[in-house]
């Protein structure tokens, strides 16, 4: 075998490849042979008879943010005359719609807000927990977390601790982009450089939390920032094992950064592909429909993807920058059987919570319902 099949035979068989053997795959083209590999590293990790989603709001409470990113359409300045705080009332409604339709969970993501103190934050979830007590708050990503201990100039741990007793379920990985700060300080502005953003992730681990992570890639960074930031994650998970999950997705063109080339499908499911090769300690990969549409993100399940993520309720930031993809609970569902598994619905900690399907006593195939090149080939030659 080439030095890529090598590579592709000792990551599929679950032994752990480095840092320079993963940029190698960075270099490879051919985009059948490492989403074969990566399904079948899904498949040994997840040979269950079903992959997962979840139903969940992306509530942003605030526009308002101290940072500015060249890629972000959506965020405004406080003078802004589209500037916005969102009532307890709107809050309440929105977690309301999300309960109806099935969701035990809300995203709650702002911006940077320059002057909102942390009792602010531990009011509102005291707020929301009393009234939806049985409804996870997976809020406020590491930069934010990182605004309040450097605006209120409390020790990172302290922040976390008081968040946490006010009711932070789980802690999500937005922010991320590309954790090297040649990257971090070209696109952005007052925000958690690469060691911040970890830190967050260390302290709220080791206060047993849990949390997931994220990368943005296909603007600035080269193949080897992006093995970077794989690495990092990967080295954080080895100390702390506080990640779920890990998603991915490109740069959606937009705002200042209109002019950046738009890297498309292949780049997406052939950088998913590396991902679940290289993060081995990671157990789950969510697929991106919502930046790469609901046939790509089926497509997705066959490139290292075990979940189908959320059914996303609400969603602004991606929205501000012109991409809007939306799938009904029932296309997520049904995209998931055409793709040759049960969908189940889950949780942020990846436990099922719905009810086991009646499913027949004859054998069924896992994972042949959608005819990609290599869904009915063997694993490696």
């Amino acid at each position: 075998m080439n030095t890529i099949d090598t590579i592709l035979a000792k990551a599929a068989e679950g032994t752990r490849i480095t840092p320079d053997e993963c940029l190698a795959l960075f270099a490879c083209r051919d985009l059948h042979k490492l989403g074969r590999a990566a399904h079948a590293v899904t498949m040994r990790l997840h040979p269950e008879p079903y992959r997962t989603f979840n139903i969940d709001r992306n509530v942003n409470y605030t526009n308002v943010c101290a940072a500015v990113c060249d890629f972000c359409a959506f965020y405004r300045k406080s003078a802004d005359s589209d500037a916005y705080v969102l009532s307890r009332e709107e809050l309440y409604q929105k977690v309301e719609e999300t309960i109806a339709l099935g969701g035990d969970q809300i995203l709650m993501q702002g911006g940077m807000h320059p002057s909102l103190k942390l009792e602010w934050y531990e009011e509102l979830l005291r707020d929301l927990k009393a009234r939806f007590p049985g409804v996870n708050l997976h809020a406020f990503s590491p930069p934010e977390i990182w605004h309040f201990h450097k605006l209120n100039k409390l020790p990172l741990e302290t922040v976390l601790k008081r968040l946490k007793d006010a009711g932070l379920g789980s802690l999500p990985g937005g922010g991320g982009e590309i954790l090297v700060d040649r990257v971090r300080k070209e696109l952005t502005k007052g925000k958690a450089l690469s060691d911040e953003w970890l830190e967050v992730c260390r302290v709220w681990h080791k206060l047993g939390g849990k949390g997931t992570c994220t990368m943005m890639f296909g603007h600035i960074e080269t193949d080897a920032e992006r093995v970077e930031h794989l690495t990092r994650l990967r080295d954080l998970q080895d100390e702390t094992g506080g990640f779920t999950a890990f998603i991915c997705w490109t740069m959606q063109p937009g705002h200042k950064m209109s002019d950046a080339p738009e890297a498309g499908a292949f780049e997406y499911l052939r950088t998913q592909a590396i991902a679940r090769l290289f993060l081995d300690n990671i157990p789950n990969i969510q697929s991106s429909w919502v930046t790469q549409g609901g046939k790509i993100g089926q497509v997705a399940l066959f490139f290292g993807a075990n979940d189908m993520g959320s059914l996303m309720i609400e969603e602004n930031v991606v929205a501000s920058a012109g991409t809007v993809h939306y799938l009904t609970l029932e296309e997520i569902k049904r995209s998931i059987r055409e793709a040759g598994w049960e969908p189940r619905q889950r949780n942020v900690f990846y436990q099922l919570i719905d009810e086991a399907p009646v499913v027949p006593n004859e054998p069924r195939p896992q994972g042949s319902g959608v005819q990609v090149p290599h869904a009915s080939l063997p694993v490696l030659n």
